[in-house]
């Protein structure tokens, strides 16, 4: 399995750097005795109350790779500090990624208060998300009494169950991608109205259309 090594200090002190270094170090023992492949190394030296830092940007953009499987840090607090702590613990294990610790000498045990301030946040979404979920069916049971015609996109027709739309929503997966869902999260989404799409598959159709547009824009100017 590939994982991504975090490290992080408090400050951009020359005598920090030393504790980068013990930090990688120690997290590449770690993916080993884990039998991990090290996908990526990423160091930062950063305050743990502030969300905009780069490496930390980097890394949520890594983990929603469909290859990426852990992280690894030193302890939850090389995360964040405070609520940055929580939102970033968060946002990692919904992508269904795991998180190791050398504080654990293994996988990341959560204390019981964030477990439950995690249970919490995880159920608002959940209802935020069947929220959203109601707002499509209502959107599509309108187009279909303005005349939309769902069977036109399926195939297989007249083979009973099992049938499958042809082409993924593209413009929706783009859509839900800017309003905030994971890739795991709109394949649900998507799955939930018969198109079956994998997190993977999500992903690699809206690289593939962001791709098209950054050539269609190149080409224009």
């Amino acid at each position: 399995m590939n994982a991504i090594i975090y490290c992080r200090v408090s400050t951009d002190k020359d005598t920090q750097e030393t504790s980068l270094i013990r930090q990688e170090e120690e997290l590449t023992q770690l993916a080993n005795q884990n039998q991990f492949q090290i996908a990526e190394i990423i160091r930062e030296q950063a305050s743990g109350y502030d969300l905009e830092r780069e490496g930390i940007l980097q890394l949520l953009d890594e983990i929603r790779k469909p290859e990426i499987h852990a992280v690894l840090i030193q302890d939850e607090t090389r995360l964040g500090r405070g609520n940055a702590k929580i939102a970033l613990l968060h946002c990692i294990l919904k992508e269904g990624i795991k998180l190791y610790s050398i504080s654990h000498n293994g996988e990341l045990q959560l204390s019981e208060s964030d477990s439950m301030v995690l249970k919490i946040v995880g159920m608002v979404e959940e209802y935020q998300r069947k929220l959203h979920n109601i707002k499509i069916k209502r959107g599509m049971k309108r187009a279909v009494k303005n005349g939309f015609k769902p069977e036109r996109n399926l195939k297989n027709q007249g083979e009973g169950a099992g049938r499958e739309k042809i082409e993924v929503p593209i413009d929706e997966i783009v859509r839900l991608k800017r309003n905030g869902l994971t890739f795991a999260e709109i394949a649900a989404t998507l799955r939930g109205f018969g198109y079956q799409v994998s997190k993977a598959t999500v992903h690699r159709r809206y690289q593939q259309h962001m791709e098209d547009l950054a050539a269609e824009d190149s080409y224009k100017s």
